[in-house]
Parts: C-alpha cells; sequence; structure tokens
C-alpha cells in the first residue's frame, strides 16, 4: 500500500506581483483541464550526452495529457519533441496496461508516461499504447515504429545494439544492427509470465520491471514467475452499463505466492540457465543486479517474514554463488534501490538501517565493510548519483530538517560521512535528477511560499539555466488566486513514548483569533508516507481553508523518513500508535482558542480510510464526523508482503494480531457519522473490504452515508470522478460540521 497521491500538484513558480483582484478557489478550477500551477514537468532526465534536459509535460488544453520536451543546453531553447496526439489520436488501453498504471499510480494520465535515452544521447525510445518508437533527437518529426501489440516495460540496452520489451508475457529484443526481432522465452501464457513482476513486487516492493541487462548487453536476468498457487479472487467489476467478471490472482495475508525463479538469457543466442535461489521456495526476490564488468550477478532474497535480506552473488559464468552479506531485524527489514557498482574499485555502495537509522556503507565484493560513507542522528533517502572521478556520492536527506528535503555531496573516501556538504539552497523540498556522470541535476524546488521551480545546476549547486522558472505573476494560471493563498504553519508535539511529532496548520480565511473554527484533518497514517512536509500546498486543504476551516495534518509513529524507532512503533498491532499520535494532535487542537473542539472532522484515504474508521471507533467522543475512502477494513484481506511486514505473522499464526489490528473488533466505539467511499472495481483494496464493513455496520444498526464510484479503480482517478470525490467530501464536513462561531 503505497501513498496514494491525491491531488496533482503541479508546478509553479515564485512569488512576484500578484494581481490586483484575487480569487478563491473552486473545485472546478482545481479539477479543470488547464493546470493550475502552469506548465509543469515530470520525468527529467538529463541525455547521456549532456546536450539535452527532456521531461514530460501536460498539454496547453489537457494537463493530463502529456507529450515529451526537451531544453538544448547549446541553443537554450525549449520545444516539444514528441506530440502524444500525433502518435496516437486515441488511445485504448490493454487490461494489463491498465493494471500496470494503477501500480505506478499514473492511471489518472494519457500520452507518453515515460521514455528512454539511447546511451549516446542520439534516440529516445517512447512506448504509448502498446506501441513502440524509436525518436532520433535530432528529427524527431520522424519517429519510427519498431514495436506493437501491447509491449510492456521496454527498454534501450546500456551499450545500445538492443531494444527490449515483454509482450504477451514473454522477453522480447529487436538487434538494431540488423532489425531482426527475437523473442527470448516461449512459454510464457496462462499463469506463466517471463520479464515482469507480480502483483505485491510492483504494488509492496517499487519493482514496475521484471529484467536487469547487464552492462555489456552481453546478458539479461529475468524474473520467471508462475502465479498459479495463488488463490483467484472473483472481482465484479462494476461499471455504469455493465459488470464485469474478473479472476485476479490476489495474494491475501497469509496465502501462497507466486513460485519465483531467476533466469540470465543471452540476447543474442537465446541461451537459457537458471540460478538457484535457494532451498526455500516461499521467498521474495526482492531485486537482480549485475556488476559493473558484468561478470557478478547479485540477488536481493527476503524470507517471507521479511527478517531476513541475504545479497547473493552469482558468477555469471559458473552461476557458482557466494553470500555477500545478510540483514536481520525483529520487526522487518526495509528494502531499497541503493545498491550500486563501482566502477574503479572492487567495492559497491550498500544502504542499512543496521544503525537505527537508514545510512551507506562501502562494501568490497568478498562481503567485507570497508567503511562507512554516511553516519549520525540523520538518515540517507536514497542515493541520486556516483562521481567517481571527483570522488563524490550524491544523495537525498531531511538531515537539517525532517520537514525538508535537500541534496548532499558525501566523499567516497567516508572522510566527510558525518557532515555532508548540502549543495541545495532554500529550505523547502529538493527533488534532484542527475546526469549519468554526476556533473549536472534539475532541481526541482518548493517551498509553502514557493511553488516548485525548475533549475538546471551544476554538481556543487551552482546555477547553470531555469528550465522553468514560471513565474507566478498575472498571466499566470493561479496568479488571480494567490491573494487568497493562505501559509501554512508547522510545528511538533510530542507522543507518548516522547518521540517529536510534526504537524502543519493552514488557519481560515479572515481568520479572527477571538472567533471558534471547525478542523478538516487529514490523515494517511501508515508506514512509507511523510504527509508534513514544507513544500508547496495541497490545493484541497487550500480550499478547505478558504471555505472556513482550520486545515490540519500530523505524522504520526510509523509514518516515513524517520528513524526505526519511530516506524517500529506500529508493528504487530495496527492502529494503536497511529489513533494514540493522531488523538494527540486533536487535544493541541483542542486547547487552541480559535478551534471548536466539538466540530473535529477526519478524512482519510486508502491507509487513511482505515485511519478514519479507527478514530471514530476510538473516538467518537472528541471526533464529530469522518470521510473514509478505500479503506482496509480485514487485513487478512490485504496483500501478503505489505501485511505480513507489518503486522507480523499471518492470520493463522496471529490471529490476535490480525484481530486488533483490523477495523471490526473496535466498531461498537463508532457512533458518529461517518461517509464510506469506495471505487467499484478497486484491484489494490478490494471492494470486498467495504461490503464487508456495510454488513457489520448493518448488523449494529449503525446509520452511514455511502458512495460507490462505476467502475473505479483504488485511485477513483479522472477528473470527473476527482471532483465528484471532493465535492462529496467538502459538502459532508459543512453539513455536519458547519461554518465559524463567535467564541
Amino acid at each position: 500500500m503505497r501513498p496514494l497521491l491525491l491531488l496533482l500538484t503541479a508546478c509553479a513558480a515564485t512569488f512576484a506581483a500578484v494581481p490586483a483582484s484575487a480569487e478563491r478557489l473552486t473545485l472546478d478550477r482545481i479539477y479543470g483541464d488547464t493546470a493550475l500551477a502552469g506548465p509543469g514537468v515530470k520525468n527529467l532526465r538529463v541525455s547521456p550526452d549532456g546536450e539535452r534536459v527532456t521531461f514530460l509535460r501536460g498539454r496547453a488544453d489537457n494537463q493530463h495529457q502529456q507529450d515529451l520536451w526537451e531544453y538544448n543546453m547549446k541553443t537554450k531553447t525549449t520545444q516539444r519533441l514528441v506530440d502524444s496526439k500525433r502518435l496516437v489520436p486515441n488511445e485504448e488501453l490493454s487490461l494489463e496496461e491498465k493494471a500496470r498504471r494503477e501500480r505506478a499510480r499514473t492511471a489518472g494520465l494519457s500520452g507518453i508516461l515515460t521514455y528512454h535515452w539511447s546511451p549516446d544521447g542520439k534516440k529516445l525510445l517512447v512506448p504509448i499504447a502498446g506501441d513502440l518508437y524509436l525518436v532520433d533527437a535530432a528529427r524527431p518529426d520522424a519517429p519510427r515504429k519498431v514495436a506493437s501489440g501491447n509491449v510492456i516495460d521496454p527498454k534501450i540496452s546500456p551499450k545500445g545494439r538492443y531494444v527490449s520489451f515483454v509482450r504477451n508475457q514473454n522477453l522480447v529484443v529487436i538487434d538494431l544492427q540488423t532489425g531482426a526481432e527475437r523473442q527470448l522465452t516461449h512459454d510464457g501464457k496462462g499463469t506463466i509470465h517471463n520479464g515482469e513482476a507480480e502483483f505485491v513486487a510492483q504494488e509492496e516492493m517499487d519493482q514496475h520491471t521484471g529484467y536487469y541487462w547487464a552492462p555489456d548487453d552481453s546478458a539479461i536476468a529475468y524474473r520467471r514467475y508462475d502465479e498459479a498457487p495463488v488463490p483467484v479472487v472473483r472481482r465484479f467489476e462494476i461499471f455504469a452499463d455493465r459488470t464485469e467478471v474478473i479472476d485476479q490472482h490476489y495474494p491475501a495475508a497469509g496465502d501462497p505466492n507466486v513460485l519465483i525463479e531467476l533466469m540470465i538469457v543471452d540476447p543474442a543466442t537465446g541461451q537459457q540457465r537458471k540460478v538457484d535461489l535457494g532451498p526455500d521456495k516461499d521467498i521474495y526476490l526482492v531485486r537482480a543486479d549485475f556488476s559493473a564488468d558484468a561478470k557478478t550477478l547479485v540477488y536481493q532474497r527476503q524470507s517471507r517474514d521479511q527478517k531476513r535480506l541475504d545479497l547473493v552473488a552469482v558468477d555469471v559464468d559458473t552461476l557458482a554463488q557466494r553470500p555477500l552479506l545478510s540483514e536481520t531485524s525483529p520487526t522487518w527489514v526495509e528494502i531499497h534501490n541503493d545498491l550500486r557498482f563501482l566502477k574503479q574499485k572492487k567495492a559497491f555502495i550498500w544502504a542499512s538501517e543496521r544503525s537505527g537509522r537508514k545510512h551507506l556503507y562501502l562494501i568490497g565484493l568478498d562481503g567485507k565493510l570497508q567503511y562507512p560513507l554516511s553516519k549520525g542522528e540523520w538518515g540517507v533517502d536514497n542515493i541520486l548519483a556516483v562521481d567517481e572521478a571527483a570522488g563524490k556520492l550524491y544523495i537525498s536527506s531531511g538531515k537539517d530538517a525532517m520537514i525538508d528535503k535537500q541534496t548532499y555531496a558525501l566523499k567516497l573516501d567516508g572522510s566527510n560521512a558525518g557532515a555532508p556538504t548540502r549543495i541545495t539552497s532554500g529550505d523547502g523540498w529538493h527533488e534532484a535528477a542527475f546526469s549519468g556522470n554526476g556533473k549536472i541535476f534539475v532541481d526541482t524546488y518548493s517551498s509553502p511560499t514557493t511553488p516548485p521551480q525548475v533549475s538546471i545546476r551544476r554538481a556543487d549547486g551552482s546555477m547553470v539555466e531555469w528550465l522553468e522558472k514560471n513565474e507566478l505573476n498575472a498571466s499566470h494560471p493561479y496568479g488571480k488566486h494567490m491573494a487568497e493563498h493562505l501559509p501554512t504553519e508547522y510545528g511538533t508535539l510530542k507522543a507518548k513514548d516522547g518521540q517529536v511529532l510534526h504537524y502543519s496548520i493552514i488557519k481560515p480565511s479572515n481568520f479572527d483569533a477571538t472567533k471558534r473554527y471547525p478542523v478538516f484533518l487529514f490523515t494517511y497514517g501508515g508506514p512509507h508516507s511523510q504527509r508534513v512536509t514544507r513544500t508547496w500546498g495541497n490545493y484541497f486543504d487550500q480550499y478547505m481553508a478558504q471555505q472556513g476551516f482550520v486545515v490540519f495534518r500530523l505524522d504520526n509513529r510509523g509514518s516515513g523518513r524517520r528513524e526505526r524507532a519511530f516506524t517500529d512503533a506500529l508493528y504487530n498491532n495496527l492502529g494503536k500508535v497511529e489513533v494514540e499520535d493522531q488523538l494527540a494532535g486533536i487535544d493541541w487542537l483542542a486547547k487552541q482558542s480559535f478551534v471548536d473542539p466539538k466540530r473535529v472532522g477526519v478524512f482519510g484515504w486508502s491507509y487513511g480510510g482505515y485511519m478514519t474508521l479507527r478514530l471514530l471507533a476510538a473516538a467518537s467522543s472528541k471526533i464529530a464526523m469522518g470521510v473514509s475512502v478505500a479503506p482496509v477494513t480485514d487485513w487478512a484481506l490485504y496483500d501478503t508482503h505489505y501485511t505480513e511486514r507489518y503486522v507480523g505473522g499471518t492470520p493463522k499464526s496471529d490471529p490476535q494480531a490480525y484481530q486488533r489490528s483490523g477495523v471490526f473488533a473496535h466498531l461498537d466505539g463508532m457512533t458518529s457519522p461517518l461517509l464510506l467511499v469506495h471505487g467499484m472495481a478497486d484491484d489494490n483494496v478490494l471492494f470486498t473490504n467495504t461490503t464487508r464493513l456495510i454488513d457489520e455496520l448493518v448488523k449494529r444498526n449503525v446509520q452511514f452515508d455511502l458512495m460507490t464510484y462505476p467502475g473505479a479503480k483504488h485511485g477513483i482517478s479522472g477528473k470527473v470522478n476527482q471532483r465528484h470525490v471532493y465535492g462529496m467530501i467538502e459538502a459532508f464536513f459543512k453539513k455536519h460540521l458547519g461554518g465559524v462561531q463567535a467564541n
């Protein structure tokens, strides 16, 4: 259950002159075709030759339809490279592609969603609607279709000789020298999949690929899995005009997972070899990577209970194996994407939370620790780039402030492990995309008073050029709303165990401290998620504050980007510390003179929907109403990897943990009004979660409001659906909480 992006907060620019006339936000405007924040950019990449910065941008008439653009470093000009509408005027997506987009949280987008540079920086590989195009960067108006037929996960090989992709559950390559297409696997059908990531790998392990190229194009390691052991859940996807019956292999907690294998194939000959993953077949294959010299394949194997992660090296020629290291934890071992092999040294960079915080270590190819690359009372978010020539490693972190994200430089000799050099300026949130050699990066920066700006910078942080300055002036889409834009304030509270909790608060328009206001409390609350950040604000938060609500968020224990003592607090008893911490926030609000403690409402989606139910059940005396969207109600209904990681055990091995972590054991305390919302084709948090809750509420004679969306999946995506669901949320809050009252 990775966090769900509820609202698209695209790019705008810094404060400049705002127009004299000002308008408050409307839901129609928020969900209109034109992006409120101006011309946003996504999927930023520096071409391998360093001559271009490419990105995806929504069209002027439809922010959700994306085209491919470039900024030319030599000519300092920006132009559209590929018009998605010219390639495919009307998209028709396969069921498999729709499912992949749901996993990747891109179901609301169309056009070009991703692309790949050739290693020489001359060509781009562009997939769209199941077809695959090769685009010459110098002649982008003449794209060449190289494959079709529901192509997924396309790549250009590291040396540029091949294009690879998965089609009809089989791995395929095209030799770009000869144009010949070769299907490398032939048994992909039914329950057998080659080169794909299985459901839980996509949804919970941040794995959206199932195959991995050797750096010299000599081999591909790929996942082969059989989902036959996974129970079939028969889902009824109810649309406005029809009902489709879907048989989905869904591994609920305690169920068998797929049978996973790791294979190596020669792309030139098709020769196959199988890597032995060990005697225990009930494992997770987390990642696979080749060493810089392509002689070693390294795979990550996680135990079913997720308390052990092994890193194993395989000799590509002989398939002989040797263990490199193991990570263990009494709760769970966190997985990551931060394995990097060095080219100039027989060593690799590895991320570990063995110290209680995520830090980086240099480890030899013999598996022996050489020295830490980072250390101290802070943690690393992720590796951004490695520049071996300069002896530097670039990372993102909240070292200076937990509600910020900054870019830092570490030295590969470990000499500044405890004191990395910060290279981004401006308190707030920086997302950095580095060139392959680590010499330049694209910085997307925002803060509560600075909508996102995009600039090209050298590795020391100095400016090269604006990519999207996007000044907030009278002609800017948000310009006329800026005078009504409300500031976000930040602070901290203490949890019961003394740990620090961060919160944010937006006070209503025309705020008067002598009056009392209702509260709109948004919660997510689940692991891996941080919702209190010093970034450009969420439009719906702004909207609700402008409607007269105090808008409040709090990151409870278990939330992401924190030390293990903070995240582990929810283990084996979901909903306990999360509810305690949110109630600590509500108690703090009740002490504020401008808050009406009898008019606090809660809204959450996914894990946040679960949190809304648990909060109403625990404290209807303090919470006047709640809106729960797509909630998990019984963790035995959710998938293996996520649920068993945090609940611990299975419904059979630890039934008490599942009972206390679910919703049903606590429902007798729920007396406040509830709006329950769910998509009727949700393949992530299955609709069964809501139908079971409906049944339990009816048995208790609990009245509630219900809204279901025909054909909608977990995100209830699309501007029409989004406009409607947020309109319902607003109306429910206003119905039960009313407006401002005199003190």
